[in-house]
């Protein structure tokens, strides 16, 4: 182990080669093995350099074969090699999250679809209320399909990973973002706007807010249980605004304004800071 000493901190340390090379051929000490353990859990430079040990020993072949038996249970090819430019762009689709590769990216079309044929095909004047209104809950739609035990088969596994727990769970909440803002914020910009009607851009701040707010309700109830109940309250209340006349102001009260917009910014702070608080308890696995 080599180890560094600050003046001001504890002695740390790091797992060097040589210690990584005694672990995966089961010759490093007892005890220098529980702290190797023990470090890897947050420390991902040493976890890597363990893996790659692990993976050029004599142990590399049967985790290799135990990996390809998994995923081909899964339903997924064994990877090749050397994979080409394509591969490596869809093995990251893959990792990005189960909601990107199931029902929900079909919803995202669907909703941005839908839209159109509304606007454009029939003529449905509210076509962007509607619109504004749905947009906040395809995030929480994601989020609540991308995390949990409920949503991956493998989750036990990588929320005991370095990069599992909360850092996993942010990866793919941008990865959901960053697939259904564009969308469908390009989609609003395209639907004919009516008098007063908001901006195509108006939901971004309701959509980040409630995100947050689902990631931290999320730290106590789990992600599902979490979104579902913030998209159900989301609709409780957008919902009565939606059945008026055609000329009705619709989602527009709870979307647009700099009272409702500051609104909507100081809760998403609010929920950032719960996050930031509440960060360890995602490295616990759910119970629910």
């Amino acid at each position: 182990m080599s180890r560094r000493t600050n003046p001001r901190t504890a002695p740390s340390w790091h797992v060097t080669d040589a210690l990584a090379a005694r672990y995966a051929g089961g010759a490093a000490a007892e005890t220098d093995a529980w702290s190797l353990e023990k470090h890897v859990e947050s420390c991902t430079a040493c976890a890597a350099r363990v893996s790659t040990a692990v993976r050029a020993g004599a142990a590399g072949p049967v985790l290799a074969s135990v990996r390809a038996e998994l995923l081909t249970s899964l339903g997924h090819a064994p990877e090749k090699p050397a994979p080409s430019p394509l591969g490596r762009w869809a093995r990251l689709w893959w990792s990005a999250g189960p909601a990107l590769r199931g029902s929900w990216l079909v919803a995202v079309v669907l909703v941005v679809g839908g839209a159109f044929g509304l606007a454009h095909g029939a003529g449905v004047q509210g076509a962007r209320n509607w619109l504004l209104a749905v947009s906040p809950l395809l995030p929480l739609a994601g989020v609540a399909v991308s995390y949990g035990r409920h949503a991956d088969p493998l989750y036990e596994i990588t929320a005991a990973t370095p990069s599992g727990g909360l850092r996993l769970l942010l990866t793919r909440t941008a990865a959901v973002l960053a697939v259904c803002v564009p969308l469908l914020t390009a989609c609003g910009a395209l639907l004919p706007a009516a008098a007063g009607s908001p901006g195509a851009a108006a939901w971004l701040l309701p959509g980040l807010a409630l995100t947050l707010a689902a990631l931290a309700l999320g730290s106590f109830v789990g992600c599902r249980a979490a979104a579902a109940t913030l998209g159900g309250g989301w609709l409780l209340a957008v919902a009565r605004s939606l059945v008026g006349p055609p000329d009705a102001a619709g989602a527009a009260p709870y979307v647009t304004g700099p009272a409702v917009q500051t609104a909507w910014a100081a809760a998403a702070l609010v929920c950032a800071a719960l996050l930031a608080l509440r960060r360890r308890s995602f490295d616990h696995l759910e119970t629910r």
